[in-house]
């Protein structure tokens, strides 16, 4: 589910290259009208608007890489939520395991909006022709929750924190936001067990960099510029993770050249070393009906976490690289099961 970010240096010299400041504002794009269509599609929820506008914000979920390997389609009392093939990451998720959590997490918003427009429902693995979600709704009170109204807010900050403590109140409510049967929510607030974390992201990391093909798999997702971002409607936009922006062309010739090992290791060690804590969720059974369900824990975690001012980033390497899987289980006290997500949160400042 990991939305990875770039140090990207020496812009000065790129554009004292570029062919003059026309056109690279032309190349780079407009951050105002990035700006204006973010606001658009992050705007409350409008409850009398239907379906369109549930999956509006089912779209604002957390998604490996932000494909949005989603399609959706809406019966009499019903909506499919169904994966889209060729929105696959087969190097870093090459049993679709992040594909079906992140359709897990988009449910999990559908039901938060279908619930506050009157419409409330649940949502069911369904195995026919490869799998799908459904959510079958039907009318009822409307009811609208702090964890809807953080949908708009959530994101995904690949920031250094603070470092402050979360308070054990705060916490609870986070873990009772997450608590859907079959999966099961560990936090790891000590620092040994944090750093130990942190270990396990470094190895995973430089096992997934060391990998040509993964290195342009997240290439392929990288999108440098709002013109980029804006044309393209998915991929992960530099100036989300606090990085440049620059025109597509120069970002991709210079991601060559500062996307390394160390750079990279050194700024999740960063990353995990100011965090307050780490949540690692864990499905009772490795099967897709299971991912999606572990999906949806973690989207209503991050939604909690939003709504109580914590900001939430994945670091899901150690569940990415199998061989570190069984020592992330056995530090989650859960030898036995397969990591499916692993987010630490902390407090920070927001980014675009």
């Amino acid at each position: 589910m990991q939305r990875r970010t770039l140090l990207l240096a020496g812009t000065g010299a790129v554009v004292a290259a570029a062919s003059g400041w026309t056109a690279w504002r032309v190349a780079l794009g407009s951050s105002t009208d990035y700006a204006h269509a973010m606001a658009m599609l992050r705007r409350p929820l409008d409850p009398s608007a239907g379906v369109a506008e549930w999956l509006r914000f089912a779209t604002l979920a957390a998604n490996g890489h932000n494909t949005q390997p989603w399609r959706f389609r809406a019966d009499a009392g019903a909506v499919w939520l169904l994966p889209d093939p060729s929105r696959r990451t087969p190097v870093v998720d090459p049993d679709d395991h992040h594909l079906w959590a992140s359709l897990g997490c988009a449910a999990a918003n559908l039901e938060l909006a279908a619930a506050a427009s009157g419409r409330r429902g649940t949502t069911s693995f369904v195995p026919d022709d490869g799998g799908a979600l459904r959510f079958d709704h039907a009318s009822g009170p409307a009811e609208a929750s702090s964890l809807l109204a953080a949908v708009p807010q959530r994101q995904s900050t690949r920031s250094v924190y603070d470092g402050r403590a979360a308070p054990s109140g705060d916490l609870a409510q986070m873990l009772a936001a997450a608590s859907i049967p079959g999966v099961a929510t560990v936090l790891l607030t000590d620092r040994p067990a944090i750093d130990r974390v942190r270990d396990l992201v470094i190895a995973g990391n430089t096992a997934q960099m060391g990998d040509p093909g993964f290195v342009a798999e997240l290439r392929d997702w990288l999108r440098f510029s709002p013109r980029a971002a804006l044309a393209r409607g998915d991929g992960l936009f530099s100036a989300c993770s606090g990085n440049p922006t620059l025109p597509d062309a120069i970002g991709r010739r210079l991601f060559e050249r500062v996307f390394t090992i160390d750079a990279e290791n050194d700024r999740y060690a960063r990353q995990l070393d100011s965090s307050s804590g780490v949540a690692v969720f864990l499905a009772e059974r490795d099967d897709p009906a299971h991912w999606a369900l572990a999906g949806a824990a973690c989207q209503r975690f991050c939604l909690m976490a939003c709504a109580a001012g914590l900001r939430t980033a994945f670091v899901n390497q150690p569940a990415e690289v199998p061989s570190l899987r069984g020592e992330l289980a056995a530090l989650a006290g859960l030898p036995a099961r397969r990591p499916d997500i692993v987010l630490r949160f902390g407090y920070g400042s927001a980014l675009p």
